[in-house]
């Protein structure tokens, strides 16, 4: 960080007050100016086109454009984009998605104001900071297979309390096909039944996409 740089920020959650909020927090810091708020990803893109500021905070589920559609379509045009992830959602599944789709660091709402202010300067030198907690959480599950996005379509039915056969008919494969995803997805989960499944995969994160 070059000495006596303004960080510009653009601030981007669908909550007013949660912007204010931040924009107070942000703003007490001599060097660290928010420049812009939107209110979903559709806008966030816009503005940091616009923009260009050193640094987004942004919140992960959103109208219109969700967060991590958001980040992976700015990071395709600004590869050294600084975007940050504030949200109240844990979980691995949602932290390696938003890692994998090009944010720097990932905080949960309940951060610190200091907590918060440190990892945007953090961010301008590159660095990341994820939540410690999430972090062990990521290193706990590291290496494990993750679930297929055809898995999580039949799990996905299944917390919909749909049954084998109306799963098969929906996703257009046999009952034995969904059993044997449902088998797969299970172990992988370590979950002891459906419902311990579904249950698992929903406090991962890993149910959030369509």
């Amino acid at each position: 960080m070059v000495k006596d740089q303004i960080i510009r920020i653009l601030l981007v959650d669908d909550h007013p007050m949660m912007r204010e909020g931040l924009r107070c927090t942000l703003e007490r810091e001599r060097d660290i100016k928010v420049v812009a708020e939107a209110s979903d990803g559709h806008e966030a893109i816009a503005m940091f086109r616009e923009l260009q500021p050193e640094v987004a905070l942004i919140d992960l589920q959103m109208p219109r454009v969700d967060g991590i559609e958001a980040i992976s379509e700015i990071r395709s045009d600004y590869p050294d984009a600084r975007l940050i992830v504030l949200t109240t959602y844990s979980g691995d599944g949602r932290v390696a998605r938003a890692m994998a789709a090009g944010a720097i660091s990932y905080l949960l709402k309940t951060a610190s104001s200091e907590e918060i202010v440190e990892t945007v300067r953090r961010a301008l030198d590159g660095r990341k900071v994820v939540t410690h907690w999430l972090l062990h959480d990521l290193h706990a599950h590291h290496g494990y297979e993750s679930p297929t996005a055809r898995e999580l379509a039949v799990l996905r039915r299944v917390a919909q309390g749909l049954t084998n056969r109306a799963i098969g008919l929906e996703l257009r494969i046999s009952e034995d096909t969904v059993k044997t995803r449902m088998k797969s997805v299970s172990a992988k989960l370590e979950a002891k039944d459906r419902a311990h499944a579904v249950t698992i995969a929903m406090r991962r994160g890993f149910l959030d996409e369509p």
